[in-house]
């Protein structure tokens, strides 16, 4: 497997034009069936940055403001920046009752950076996105003195493994490269390497980490939208991708009731700009 560092830089590599217009496809089905971030996690990232209704916030990459709507309710100023036109359109109807939150149809890349203007840097499942080079350091500099880096990672949903076992048989067969399991320590381990490339980065010094396990159930409709959410799943010949959730439908509708219990990480982490 890929080392972290490899993988990231398989989505930040990408042309900024491909980038943008990547989860279209996907866009109402990513704001139907992702996670939201439990409020658990939401009250620890609050109380270590000491966000209150007279912060101001940037945010990167916002999708469908699906991490936008638990900052917003503090009363707090968000300025959030979402390439996607498609995710733009459903992040601003997802803010309407917001009047505190400004969307912008832009990059962060191409956003016109205001220095020293904001006390926090969020950025939900979308930093990955963002080339190393160009976010740390523009993050820093769009930090007042003492500003919190905040990236928040919701890791894939996961059902239970003698599912997955069944559900193995199904990849093996119509998509072998997506035949993979990520237990608690694979994903912790994916984590920490993440908070560590904060402090690689040389631009944010203090790193604080949590994480929140939560279970849903998801209905084989939900799960199948789901999964046509994720990067990998993009990617599939259309074909291919339509013989494998065919044999999905099939296994959970006959061996698990139509649906699935699933877990998920939620998982914070902080750094504060260097001096």
């Amino acid at each position: 497997m890929k080392n972290l560092k490899e993988i990231i830089a398989s989505y930040s590599n990408k042309d900024l034009e491909h980038r943008k217009n990547w989860y279209s496809p996907a866009a109402e089905a990513y704001n139907k069936t992702r996670p939201r971030y439990p409020q658990d996690l939401i009250r620890q990232v609050v109380e270590i940055t000491q966000l209150s209704s007279n912060s101001k916030i940037l945010e990167v990459g916002c999708g469908p403001a699906t991490a936008t709507v638990a900052f917003a309710q503090l009363g707090c100023s968000i300025l959030s920046l979402e390439p996607n036109t498609d995710f733009y359109q459903l992040a601003q109807q997802n803010c309407q009752q917001y009047p505190n939150v400004e969307i912008q149809n832009t990059s962060f890349e191409e956003w016109m950076l205001e220095t020293e203007k904001f006390d926090a840097v969020l950025a939900a499942s979308s930093f990955h996105w963002i080339p190393m080079e160009v976010g740390y350091p523009k993050a820093a500099k769009a930090l007042k003195k003492n500003g919190y880096l905040i990236l928040l990672w919701n890791k894939e949903l996961q059902p239970r493994y003698r599912v997955y076992q069944r559900l193995s048989e199904v990849y093996q067969i119509h998509a072998p490269s997506l035949n993979r399991y990520e237990d608690r320590k694979t994903q912790e381990d994916i984590l920490r390497g993440l908070g560590q490339m904060i402090i690689d980065s040389g631009q944010f010094k203090d790193l604080v980490a949590g994480n929140v396990e939560s279970e849903v159930i998801y209905t084989v409709d939900e799960y199948l939208t789901l999964l046509n959410t994720y990067s990998p799943y993009l990617k599939l010949e259309p074909q291919n991708k339509e013989a494998l959730f065919t044999g999905l439908r099939d296994r959970i509708e006959h061996e698990f009731g139509g649906s699935l219990h699933l877990s998920y990480i939620s998982a914070f982490h902080i750094a504060q700009k260097c001096q």
